[in-house]
């Protein structure tokens, strides 16, 4: 019998959720997607010392600001990337744009001209961008001029619906962040079948199919192989290595879990607005405390990253 990694492929587009490119090529998956904490982690590692030290050098010769060298460190591991998936790359806007509409715009054209002069097509990346109102209004805009956009950190119905209402290629709901809240707040046991996290990609996947939304759902953040079993037709799943290996290792039959064609229980539409938007976050304390924690984690790790730049450079000077 086929792996379960190969039945899943059969159900869901497979996206590695590493900045390691040795992973890619062993798994082989379709798009790939980063972080600044992936891009922080893989650009300690001797294998990608050329991606750094070119960003550097390149810093030094224009004088660039750090984030200006961040940028293109970045850029450096996205375009490298593109060289090794068939499908899409996912690179961040910078986590303390967040709540900046403008900045994110202007920092997402910067991103698509980088690539462009890789030569990297736009469509070949996703500009990854937190579920905030304001990442929805920026990607409402980067959409119509054709810069496809992955909504990131996305914990509850409420920011599913404000993305898809801007008409965002991708969605990622972060399922094992979700379980995470719901242990350390008491809750559990959870299987497979009762994991909040598993049950909130679901409840968005029958919405979005229910009322016809193009947007690609993409669970994300997984913490075992039974959360991604039971995602198992989600149109994308993004694993990490060590998930990956362990399907590929696991020869058992997998079930086909989602379907656009077996909604059970079809959700209420709901009109939604900014009010709307805000008080429904408001009135979920995980979704609210898990979309601040995930923006001041890569915000951190965006940091960490910018002084590990100022460091190299200061010490090539």
């Amino acid at each position: 019998m086929a792996s379960k990694l190969e039945q899943l492929r059969t159900m869901s587009t497979v996206v590695a959720d590493t900045g390691d490119m040795d992973s890619i090529r062993a798994f082989k998956p379709t798009d790939s997607t980063t972080n600044p904490t992936l891009i922080l982690k893989a650009a300690q590692l001797p294998a990608y010392a050329d991606l750094v030290e070119e960003a550097i050098d390149w810093g030094r010769r224009q004088g660039a600001p750090t984030s200006a060298v961040t940028s293109r460190l970045a850029i450096n591991f996205g375009a490298e990337l593109t060289k090794i998936v068939p499908g899409r790359v996912s690179t961040e806007v910078d986590a303390d744009l967040s709540f900046d509409t403008a900045g994110t715009i202007a920092k997402a054209r910067q991103i698509i001209a980088d690539y462009a002069g890789r030569k990297v097509p736009r469509e070949h990346i996703l500009i990854k961008i937190a579920a905030t109102w304001e990442g929805a209004e920026a990607a409402s805009v980067l959409q119509k001029e054709g810069v496809d956009c992955n909504m990131t950190l996305i914990f509850s119905l409420a920011q599913a619906i404000a993305c898809a209402s801007a008409g965002a290629f991708l969605i990622s709901p972060f399922v094992g962040r979700i379980l995470d809240w719901h242990v350390k707040s008491g809750g559990g046991p959870y299987g497979p079948e009762t994991d909040p996290g598993v049950l909130s990609v679901r409840k968005i996947y029958a919405y979005y199919k229910t009322y016809g939304i193009k947007t690609v759902v993409m669970g994300a953040s997984f913490r075992n192989t039974g959360e991604i079993e039971a995602l198992a037709g989600c149109d994308r799943l993004t694993i990490s290595p060590q998930l990956l290996e362990e399907l590929l290792e696991d020869q058992g039959a997998l079930e086909r879990k989602l379907s656009p064609d077996h909604i059970k229980d079809p959700p209420a539409k709901i009109s939604l607005d900014e009010k709307k938007f805000r008080w429904m976050m408001n009135e979920d304390a995980m979704a609210t405390e898990k979309l601040a924690e995930g923006i001041r984690t890569f915000a951190h790790d965006l940091g960490s990253l910018r002084e590990l730049v100022v460091r190299r450079m200061a010490a090539a000077a």
